[in-house]
């Protein structure tokens, strides 16, 4: 199975640890993305092939574990990375990388019918992908592959190619691009050529799935031009990535019986409510407006909010406070490991809104918290459930080195979705510190809200992504609107779908798949750690 995913722009870092937890998977994946600024340098880069200081550079260098020399990136310019099975024997790599190359010679062609362009092709004796304007050859593509083998012993690919589209070329007056110190590097646009990276994006998806073992199941973060509109940027984002905010049903309407609750506030839930307000502690169950409050309350289970109740994003979808958040309470993990240790929790969820004005996210707190349950309640399971923390590695070891026994972080809906829905997140970040999770040993878990306009295919494929960077545990509800001004529900799903979408998880590897219209996150979520253990690599194919 080959899928292919256009991501948008994401960091090499992260595109990195995202690749080499699909190196684990059963599936071969095709990636197509962009970098912010950024300098890499390959296994074979020498240190005079940097023109200027590297401290003076206004970009990110890192080092990477490919082939080659160093090279920019930058908006602009188109990166692949293919993640596929090749055959286990020392020709592999090249014949992979020529693959590779005449995917790029396809689709330079594609928009030079022309010729414009001249002779568009292999320079012998250069890597990459090459044009010859009147006799002077010019670098559009770099070529940086690896190959090695997974746990499962099988050999894949890493890496791939980065062709110059509409990129600044400035950037690469830093540096000898690749190494190569008497022959020019070009972009399409620099050479004459009328095309964006948004076009080159998806042909050269399409080229690389003819030629790696197409078709492939596709997936793709809208990256679709902005539209002129006085329409509010909610409604704009969800129109732009192809809902109609104005066929949503309207909130007023009566919900179908399998959405409707009756409230049962029984002696447990008044308990828990006395509990909580005599802690000054706060709870997602009533600041997100959790339908299923009063059965997990009456049963003496809550799902404990740190870091504060007022959130620094936006999300169309939730109701947390967005105003300016208060510091930080230094009083509030030993304040949650005393609500643990009253209840008798046998298993806690702590959850926290994102804290983006933070340097650390929230992290420390959040560890803080873990590590206080497990000082005054060692026997309690404790599931963590983070925000992307910006996607910072640094940040998000905090949490994992507390050694929670679940580590939850939501995609929350599919990847054409994403900038509509939550705009201050990502795809492929999301998946990113999921995949961490998964290397640090943890058991990872995520989940998905439907009815705002995606299809069941659509999140089939997200379902392929968490599987396929080893999550155990997954979470599909029925996404409620909590008011006229968040964003409208498409549709009503029905719960024989959601039973469907529960089946297809579970085909494609998940060990367990809470899926049904009230399931919410932390829904059931000991017996989900009681079915669950991390994914073995192995154990993935």
């Amino acid at each position: 199975m080959l899928r292919r995913r256009h991501l948008g722009r994401i960091s090499f870092a992260e595109a990195n640890d995202f690749q080499r937890a699909l190196m684990e998977s059963r599936d071969d994946y095709v990636l197509v993305f962009e970098h912010p600024a950024t300098y890499t340098r390959g296994i074979r880069t020498r240190d005079e092939n940097f023109l200027v200081p590297i401290s003076s550079l206004d970009a990110v260098v890192i080092d990477a574990d490919r082939g080659g020399d160093v090279t920019y990136h930058a908006p602009g310019q188109v990166v692949a990375w293919a993640i596929v099975t090749v055959a286990d024997d020392p020709s592999a790599g090249k014949s992979h990388v020529t693959k590779l190359e005449d995917a790029v010679i396809a689709t330079v062609r594609h928009f030079d019918p022309s010729g414009h362009l001249g002779v568009v092709g292999r320079l012998a004796g250069y890597p990459g992908v090459w044009v010859d304007v009147e006799g002077t050859p010019s670098k559009i593509a770099a070529v940086g592959v690896r190959t090695e083998r997974n746990q499962a012993g099988l050999r894949r690919t890493l890496h791939g190619v980065a062709l110059n589209v509409d990129i600044d070329m400035k950037g690469f007056d830093a540096i000898v691009p690749c190494g190569i110190a008497d022959k020019p590097v070009a972009s399409l646009s620099s050479l004459g050529l009328d095309v964006t990276s948004l076009d080159v994006d998806e042909q050269l998806g399409v080229e690389l799935e003819a030629r790696l073992g197409g078709p492939a199941h596709v997936a793709r973060v809208d990256r679709s031009r902005a539209t002129t509109s006085n329409e509010r940027p909610l409604l704009r984002r969800l129109r732009k990535a192809g809902v109609d905010p104005d066929a949503g049903i309207p909130i007023r309407s009566r919900k179908p019986d399998w959405l409707r609750i009756e409230a049962h506030m029984g002696n447990e839930y008044q308990s828990l409510r006395t509990l909580t307000e005599d802690l000054r502690l706060v709870t997602v169950c009533e600041e997100a407006g959790c339908p299923n409050i009063f059965e997990c309350w009456s049963a003496g289970t809550a799902t404990f909010m740190v870091n504060g109740e007022r959130c620094t994003r936006a999300c169309g979808f939730c109701l947390i406070d967005t105003r300016k958040p208060f510091a930080l309470d230094p009083t509030e993990p030993e304040r949650v490991a005393e609500a643990v240790v009253r209840l008798k929790l046998a298993h806690a969820v702590i959850t926290c809104v994102a804290r983006d004005d933070l340097a650390d996210g929230g992290a420390g707190a959040i560890a803080a918290t873990v590590l206080a349950i497990r000082e005054r309640s060692p026997d309690t399971n404790v599931e963590v459930l983070t925000s992307d923390l910006k996607g910072d590695a640094a940040s998000l070891q905090l949490i994992i080195d507390a050694r929670p026994d679940v580590m939850n972080h939501n995609v929350e809906t599919v990847a054409r979705l994403q900038r509509a829905v939550r705009p201050s997140a990502g795809y492929a970040r999301s998946l990113t510190v999921l995949a961490r999770s998964v290397r640090a040993g943890l058991t990872a878990k995520s989940g998905l809200m439907v009815g705002l306009g995606e299809t069941a295919d659509e999140v089939e494929e997200v379902l392929a992504d968490m599987a396929a960077v080893g999550v155990s545990i997954a979470t599909i509800g029925q996404y409620l609107r909590p008011t006229e001004q968040h964003l409208p529900v498409a549709r009503w799903w029905e719960p024989s779908e959601f039973a469907d979408l529960a089946e297809r998880g579970k085909r494609l590897g998940l060990l367990h798949v809470q899926s049904s219209p009230l399931t919410r996150s932390s829904y059931h979520a000991r017996e989900a750690l009681s079915t669950a253990t991390p994914v073995a690599a192995p154990g993935r194919r």
